[in-house]
């Protein structure tokens, strides 16, 4: 009777858990299916049988002759640890994730992160059958190269190809006939080379640092994606700063070399603890200005004019550039927290659109940069005669520029001010400050 009582209780919790597994879970294919409810079923016939002879009293009577209270009673002691520890699973899970994706789990990373595949039920994606969608680290020479561009992010280095150029080219324009070297180019593009290895060291290691931040909102990043380990991330962030410190301090002398530094510092303390300073909204906003901004084009402008042998001083455009895109990077600063405010919160990072919303955030952005566009087309009126054109140029195209940034804005508030709306404003914001290094040349 033992035995009969034990396969009634399972028969009844096999088809319950069966019945609550089809509402909850979608569907699998039948021999899977039919496996796991096997493997169920047996686990609480055992565990029924047992709390039966428990409630018994372990001797020979038959939990039928139980009263029913008894029987439910014991029925309900054997499955409470079991289902108490499918709950704390199931509350774990994204923990277990995000330490499962920062490298295949690895318990040295600084943090651990998230590795969502953004719903993607599809078993043929990368990293299929891993936990949390986690990609495999990146084999062979192909993969491990396009790991290594996203871990760089191409939309800095554009920005920082753009701003190079742009100032270098104006330097040229402005220097003296005759004084133009090619024998220069070299080192020019050696000052680029530094300038992408600190713009990669400085992404890198805030992706080191940020892998569970980036797992919830940029699960794309080969490091939160598990495409590059913790250990060959600090790898690569170590090459780009040696090689970087190494073109700097041979070819550009003490100045450049004490600037260069400055940047790896200021991107080092805003990701790396105890400082980790991107906690905080101003000294956040204030370290990338000062790096994306002031000394990039500072830095750049310097050296070119010492490399023609010409004193430093600040022509018009180069002055209104650098206090523009100070303001600009400003702005970016800001808003790049806009698409990342649900990591951020979960990880108790304190920023303005955590604080503050992304609909005030982003409508003060957008005030911020109509005031520069005005100041810029202010400029251009009042002084007509320090720029190209009478400054003609610098006032239609940053009258077009705010244009363009108000019908961005009107479309992010339709939209109600969705994610997909939030990272595309963002993107935006990206391009209108490549098109003011765009028109260097022409103000």
């Amino acid at each position: 009777m033992l035995a009969a009582a034990a396969q009634q209780q399972q028969q009844r919790h096999a088809l319950l858990s069966s019945s609550s597994r089809r509402r909850r879970a979608p569907a699998r294919p039948a021999a899977a299916a039919a496996a796991a409810g096997a493997s169920a079923a047996a686990q609480l016939a055992t565990a029924a049988a047992a709390a039966a002879r428990r409630a018994a009293g372990g001797g020979g009577i038959s939990p039928a002759a139980l009263p029913p209270p008894r029987l439910a009673a014991a029925l309900a002691a054997a499955l409470a640890p079991a289902a108490a520890a499918r709950a704390a699973a199931h509350r774990a899970r994204p923990a277990l994730h995000r330490a499962a994706t920062a490298s295949g789990g690895a318990a040295s990373a600084p943090f651990s992160g998230d590795g969502a595949n953004g719903g993607d039920d599809n078993s043929n994606a990368p990293g299929a059958g891993l936990p949390g969608g986690a990609r495999a680290p990146a084999r062979g020479l192909v993969p491990f190269l396009s790991a290594f561009w996203k871990f760089l992010r191409p939309h800095t280095i554009r920005g920082t190809i753009l701003g190079t150029t742009a100032l270098t080219a104006r330097a040229l324009l402005e220097a003296p006939a005759g004084s133009l070297d090619w024998g220069l180019l070299p080192k020019a593009l050696a000052g680029l080379f530094a300038l992408l290895c600190g713009n990669g060291f400085i992404v890198g290691i805030n992706q080191i640092y940020d892998v569970s931040i980036d797992a919830i909102n940029k699960p794309f990043l080969p490091v939160a994606a598990g495409e590059l380990s913790p250990g060959v991330a600090w790898l690569l962030c170590g090459l780009l700063a040696a090689a970087g410190g190494a073109t700097t301090a041979s070819l550009f002398g003490p100045l450049i070399s004490s600037l260069y530094a400055c940047g790896l510092f200021l991107g080092t303390v805003y990701s790396v603890p105890p400082l980790r300073l991107k906690r905080f909204a101003v000294p956040a906003f204030l370290i990338i200005a000062t790096v994306r901004g002031a000394l990039l084009n500072f830095g750049v402008y310097y050296a070119t004019r010492s490399a023609l042998a010409l004193p430093f001083e600040w022509s018009p455009a180069v002055a209104f550039i650098t206090a523009f895109v100070t303001l600009f990077a400003t702005v970016i600063a800001v808003t790049k927290d806009l698409p990342d405010v649900e990591g951020d919160r979960a990880n108790g990072v304190s920023t303005f659109a955590t604080r503050l919303g992304v609909p005030r955030v982003a409508g003060a952005s957008v005030a911020a940069l109509m005031l520069g566009y005005a100041g810029a087309a202010a400029w251009g009126l009042a002084r007509p005669e320090a720029f190209a054109y009478g400054g003609r140029v610098m006032v239609g195209a940053h009258a077009a520029l705010a244009s363009v940034l108000a019908a961005r804005f009107s479309a992010l508030a339709r939209e109600g001010f969705s994610r997909g709306g939030v990272a595309s404003f963002y993107r935006w914001i990206w391009t209108l400050f490549y098109s003011e290094y765009a028109l260097l040349c022409f103000l």
